[in-house]
């Protein structure tokens, strides 16, 4: 039941992104809101990374944990990364931030676990992943996923940020003080995990890949970089945030760093920097007012507790099940699931989830016969 779950998401994921490269993304949008998706996926979430964090460890010790194929475990660390990639795609849209409700404190503490990590990897150099993998090669891949799956959940954040006028009071307070977040993008801003140097050259990580940069283009913002300098504007810059956030000597302190990043070759590439330059010079030369605790009653995330006081203390007894039950599939399961992902991924899968159907190249019309030889063009006749 939860592979099938699993095909499902990916297709949603697979859809979405089909949708919005075709500008067609309001049907989706609207389903999504219409059938209260949004709280269902974050929860699976946030389960998922509960799994990874408590269960996994626990399954890794147990004496007869010797998997015959490392891919139902990998499905699992997969279903993270492709929930985090829908919500990604669709948190654009202020609808999708509004359905989350109450869900979103859950998400906005997920995304600040996830930046600890991307912070704490840029000051050791290192990716941090608290796992014990047997399988050298699954804990690569583990930890390269983790990596991206951080950098999702920044552009979530930032998406969020985007909708700081219609989020719950609880979302804001617990953005701005709770989690300090705008301290903790200055700490990303500093250190950038997603560049660093390697073997005399400059290397930046874009669309899944590290690229070499050319001297020339090392000052080229990212996107990366705009998610986060774009989530420091609309935390700063908006009055209900000013009127929260505690501007102490500490916090004056990190934000005042900015100034050192904001270059005119920056600040060309993103024009709105303008006024954020304008912000901090004048943060440096006043002491602005103690935020107002007008707050008596705040929400708290009821997600990520609810899993962990239901399951505490049965961590190992879930382990030694999923190991029995989960698995040890026999080969003839792994050949079933191998075929069920095979046409999960079939060109004439993607082509039936996309929202057009495929045109001719000659003459423009629906087409129904593929090139045999490149398999991308279409054509109406032979």
């Amino acid at each position: 039941r939860w592979l099938q779950q699993h095909e499902c998401v990916e297709k949603l994921n697979m859809h979405a992104i089909l949708s919005v490269s075709a500008g067609q993304e309001q049907l989706l949008t609207e389903l999504l809101v219409t059938y209260a998706k949004i709280p269902v996926l974050i929860g699976e979430l946030i389960s998922v990374e509960i799994w990874k964090h408590k269960i996994f460890p626990v399954l890794c010790r147990l004496e007869d944990f010797k998997p015959r194929s490392t891919l139902p475990i990998y499905w699992v660390l997969h279903h993270e990364a492709s929930i985090i990639n829908l919500l990604e795609t669709v948190f654009f849209y202020k609808e999708i931030c509004e359905s989350a409700e109450d869900s979103i404190l859950d998400l906005i503490d997920y995304c600040h676990r996830k930046l600890t990590l991307l912070a704490a990897r840029s000051t050791n150099g290192q990716t941090v992943i608290l796992l014990c993998f047997p399988p050298q090669e699954l804990q690569k891949q583990a930890e390269a996923m983790e990596f991206e799956i951080s950098l999702k959940a920044l552009s979530v954040l930032r998406f969020i940020t985007d909708q700081v006028e219609s989020l719950p009071l609880s979302a804001l307070t617990r953005m701005l003080n709770t989690h300090n977040l705008p301290c903790l993008l200055v700490e990303l801003v500093e250190h950038c995990p997603w560049s660093c140097r390697e073997a005399g050259t400059f290397k930046k990580f874009e669309n899944g890949t590290w690229h070499v940069v050319p001297p020339e283009d090392q000052m080229k913002m990212t996107k990366l970089d705009g998610q986060v300098w774009l989530a420091l504007l609309n935390l700063l810059l908006s009055p209900e945030c000013q009127r929260k956030y505690h501007f102490d000597g500490f916090n004056k302190s990190q934000l005042l760093k900015l100034r050192a990043f904001l270059t005119d070759v920056l600040v060309d590439q993103l024009p709105n920097l303008v006024e954020l330059q304008r912000f901090l010079s004048y943060l440096a030369v006043t002491e602005p007012a103690p935020p107002k605790k007008d707050l008596v009653l705040e929400q708290v995330p009821v997600i990520r507790d609810h899993i962990l006081k239901k399951n505490g203390g049965k961590w190992e007894a879930i382990a030694k099940y999923q190991v029995k039950c989960v698995f040890s599939p026999t080969e003839e399961d792994l050949k079933l699931q191998a075929q069920r992902w095979a046409q999960t991924y079939s060109l004439d899968m993607m082509e039936a989830l996309a929202p057009d159907k495929p045109r001719c190249s000659v003459c423009g019309v629906e087409a129904a016969k593929r090139c045999s030889r490149c398999r991308n063009e279409w054509y109406c006749t032979r």
